[in-house]
């Protein structure tokens, strides 16, 4: 009789779960180091001019020039060319409270405008209006005199003497690129100066320009 031989598993199961073991023991010891590592918040004045990032190929200047506190990130942008408040956080959570669409987080800027706007003008904006990457939120929009607490920005805005200049407080929903320069240049009004006072909770408050604050609690 032809005796069966079973063929022989040359397959090392212990090998393959030692495998998954150790894949699984790093990936935990990557997370629980995470995990440890400790809550951040940082409020910085950005100046005109500052890159809102700690690193830049052409030289320009960036957070790394004021900021001495490392693994934080912005939570949110706020262009070159316009200043204020800059939250930094190491903190996932909160980054996507502060600049995620559905979060609905209130950030408020005080906008310099050439000319006067009109109270049709104001109403649009209030109501939402439609810029090429679609419509707007409703937004609050106030008429305010220029802010007390404002510095003098370095250099100075560019003024046509025929032409005066208002301030607006803006208050969006939402964080598109350039939004407010898009928003007020849609109605008619370019926008000159442009300073974000608070994204929720987080306000400027005593805080100068050039200057920072760790409000980690």
């Amino acid at each position: 009789m032809r005796q069966l031989i079973e063929p022989e598993n040359t397959m090392q199961k212990t090998s393959f779960r030692k495998h998954r073991v150790e894949r699984f023991s790093t990936q935990q010891v990557t997370r629980q180091r995470k995990e440890r590592q400790p809550k951040t918040v940082i409020l910085f004045n950005k100046p005109y001019d500052v890159l809102p990032q700690f690193t830049d190929e052409a030289g320009r200047s960036t957070l790394k020039d004021f900021i001495s506190v490392s693994g934080v990130y912005a939570a949110g942008r706020l262009d070159r060319d316009s200043e204020g408040l800059l939250v930094l956080t190491n903190d996932g959570a909160l980054q996507a409270t502060l600049t995620q669409p559905g979060k609905r987080t209130g950030k408020i800027y005080y906008v310099q405008v050439e000319g006067l706007p009109t109270e049709d003008a104001l109403a649009a904006l209030r109501a939402g209006i439609t810029l090429n990457d679609g419509p707007t939120l409703p937004a609050g929009i106030e008429r305010v005199a220029e802010p007390a607490w404002l510095w003098p920005r370095n250099p100075p805005i560019r003024e046509r003497k025929s032409i005066p200049t208002s301030w607006l407080k803006i208050t969006l929903y939402e964080g598109r690129n350039r939004q407010v320069r898009r928003m007020t240049a849609h109605v008619g009004f370019p926008t000159l100066r442009l300073i974000r006072y608070a994204m929720g909770s987080y306000t400027l408050e005593t805080l100068a320009n050039g200057e920072w604050r760790d409000v980690t609690s």
